[in-house]
């Protein structure tokens, strides 16, 4: 309640600010999305199968935001608290719910659960989980939204995806269990927190969920996806209250991706130029609007998804997850060592960055 209270009375002063750090992706496709339709000399057409991405991120957004109102993912990994290797636990949870609810969703579980326990070494344990989270998410169609745009967009299969990621996230999961192993979390005499009951409504979103996720492996026909959207507004709209500036810069960006394409024209032919500005893009306007601007110059996927999830490591901007980690952990009411975990986020991140891209040189991803 007093963590509430310090931040409504600071808003007179900082709420431009901090809406400004919010919705930073939103203002710049928005404003993108209106400077090249002037210069283009009209609005761009949206293909059908960009729209059905629209509305196949939406369901996913509803149903993940079921289950969280249902008590059920927080009851899951509070269940992660006891007993010895909690950083090893914390860590390989994040990586493996990030593949099913989202890099951005396991952490915003993870790391309000890692700040309440009484352990010390909280900030490299923080640190640990977003890389988990960029590398889980990484391995699943589903995981994170550029991954669900290239799947969808490209048309590949389940196979195709997983066997040209899957080396970037095993090599990152072994690296990082390996790493959370090492750290000596031990306790503060702080008491461990309690986990609140589940609703009965966990057992709908986890059928929805799945729904979803055979939609998109394209088991079940997109119009199935309706069924979330029918469902929450008829009988739980309460978890309306989901992203949809995310949904609203997937929509401006896709617009701007289009422009840019009538205005650009020529198209990045090499595979490892492709790998390569699609991750130093990433560092500055982050991997999801890297990849939809990207995709509508080039045909090489495998290297358009290396290099957008490569992209997410590295600086704060690389992925809205990053953002998501950093300032859960800044603005808690117990951390006072935003210079160390300034650095040490960056430092790490870059480590992984720069291993990812090794990686991809290494493997032929870039070819």
């Amino acid at each position: 309640m007093s963590f509430r209270r310090e931040r409504h009375q600071a808003r007179p002063a900082g709420g431009l600010s901090r809406f400004l750090l919010r919705e930073w992706l939103l203002i710049v496709s928005a404003s993108g999305f209106a400077l090249t339709s002037i210069h283009a000399g009209g609005l761009p057409a949206y293909s059908s199968r960009e729209l059905q991405v629209l509305l196949v991120l939406l369901a996913l957004l509803l149903a993940i935001k079921g289950l969280e109102e249902s008590g059920l993912i927080l009851r899951l990994s509070r269940g992660l608290e006891g007993g010895k290797a909690v950083p090893f636990k914390l860590v390989t949870a994040t990586f493996f719910l990030s593949m099913l609810v989202t890099n951005d969703v396991a952490l915003i579980v993870i790391v309000p659960v890692t700040l309440a326990l009484g352990i010390e070494g909280k900030a490299v344990v923080v640190i640990l989980e977003a890389l988990a989270a960029n590398a889980g998410s990484a391995l699943t169609p589903f995981g994170n939204p550029q991954n669900l745009f290239l799947y969808w967009y490209y048309g590949l299969s389940p196979s195709e995806f997983l066997v040209s990621i899957a080396p970037f996230s095993l090599v990152f999961f072994v690296l990082l269990a390996v790493l959370s192993l090492f750290l000596r979390a031990g306790g503060t005499g702080e008491p461990p927190i309690r986990a609140g009951k589940t609703r009965p409504s966990s057992l709908v979103y986890g059928a929805l969920l799945a729904l979803v996720l055979l939609t998109v492996l394209r088991v079940l026909p997109v119009s199935a996806a309706f069924l979330v959207a029918a469902y929450v507004l008829l009988f739980d709209r309460r978890c309306l209250r989901i992203d949809y500036s995310l949904l609203l810069s997937f929509f401006f960006f896709f617009g701007l991706a289009e422009n840019m394409k009538i205005l650009l024209a020529p198209e990045l032919r090499h595979a490892g130029h492709v790998f390569v500005f699609s991750a130093l893009a990433s560092q500055v306007m982050s991997n999801v609007p890297a990849t939809l601007l990207f995709a509508k110059f080039t045909t090489h996927w495998k290297a358009l998804l290396w290099g957008s999830n490569v992209g997410g490591f590295g600086s704060l901007f690389g992925s809205l997850a990053n953002l998501i980690a950093y300032r859960l952990y800044v603005s808690h009411e117990d951390t006072n060592d935003t210079g160390f975990f300034t650095f040490a986020f960056l430092a790490l991140g870059y480590a992984a960055f720069f291993l990812g891209v090794g990686l991809c040189f290494l493997l032929g991803m870039n070819r």
